[in-house]
């Protein structure tokens, strides 16, 4: 038994000791994922960990996902195992600059993305994914919104939603944005049967190359349920190993460089381990901070 099976043997027993779900978002390392009872998105992760009867969430992720448990979840533990494991795009947007920011904007409703801290989401009208982002939108039935903090989603929700006027927070993914077209190309040269995903989370010129813009688990379906073999993935490189998994026998290749996120390659085993052993460090928001974030994110919900 090398000594990787050997922790993840321990970390297994341990989760059921501690009534314990763990969860890994798909870009963090295969390793952690693997030893996950689940795997996904931040949204679709927080929503599972509460609908469990675990008493503990251990969050394989970034802070603000481990929040999103919290708000959802007040009654479980929920623990980060790397506390320092943060989002650079989240911090982007404070909620102090987000209530200037709206009073520029009277009257005007605030669509933000749930990569964002619990803080922002409290003064939010409705948050959003990046799969549903432009049925959120619509759904507002209004002439204009704000939307942070990601303009390159924004963006690309403005051209899913031409009807709206949609007025972008000048913050971006540095893992996305990174990307280019020269990227795209260099890896469709080596690869001229591959279908591109791509997250719109990337650059316009970037998008413009895609057969699919697709979140995470959009693209998990699209590559399990389409008819191609051959694929290049536009987005963080953790999740070539759930798509090899969901769907075996397919090429999935990406960019050079390779986009990594350091934030989500900080968790490795022996931190998961060394949470299940302490319940630290654990992730608390205030109650009416989470009372108003909830609101936003039940909105969403209810939008479908």
């Amino acid at each position: 038994m090398t000594q990787g099976t050997d922790i993840a043997s321990q970390i297994r027993s341990l989760a059921a000791e501690k009534r314990a779900v763990i969860l890994a978002h798909n870009y963090q390392r295969p390793e952690v994922q693997d030893v996950a009872d689940f795997t996904g998105d931040s949204l679709g992760l927080s929503r599972t960990a509460a609908a469990t009867d675990a008493d503990v969430i251990i969050f394989c992720g970034v802070h603000f996902m481990a929040e999103t448990a919290k708000i959802l979840a007040p009654g479980k533990t929920v623990v980060l195992p790397v506390l320092d494991a943060g989002c650079p795009m989240a911090d982007m947007i404070t909620a102090e600059k987000l209530a200037a920011w709206k009073a520029e904007y009277p009257g005007v409703p605030v669509v933000t993305y749930v990569n964002s801290t619990a803080e922002v989401k409290a003064l939010t009208d409705v948050c959003c994914t990046s799969a549903n982002a432009p049925q959120v939108v619509r759904a507002l039935g209004a002439p204009r919104v704000l939307f942070a903090p990601d303009r390159n989603l924004a963006r690309w929700v403005a051209e899913q939603v031409p009807e709206v006027e949609v007025i972008a927070w000048n913050g971006f993914c540095p893992t996305h944005e990174r990307l280019r077209a020269e990227h795209v190309l260099a890896a469709k040269m080596a690869h001229p049967s591959a279908l591109v995903m791509a997250h719109p989370e990337c650059r316009a010129e970037v998008l413009e190359l895609a057969d699919a813009v697709l979140s995470t688990s959009g693209m998990l379906r699209y590559a399990a349920e389409s008819p191609a073999t051959s694929f290049i993935v536009v987005t963080e490189e953790g999740l070539l190993h759930g798509l090899r998994k969901a769907a075996p026998g397919k090429e999935f290749v990406t960019l050079e460089p390779c986009p990594v996120c350091p934030n989500m390659k900080k968790t490795m085993l022996p931190d998961v381990l060394r949470a299940l052993g302490t319940l630290e460090p654990r992730i608390e928001v205030p109650e009416d901070v989470r009372i108003a974030a909830l609101a936003s994110v039940q909105r969403m919900v209810e939008i479908g």
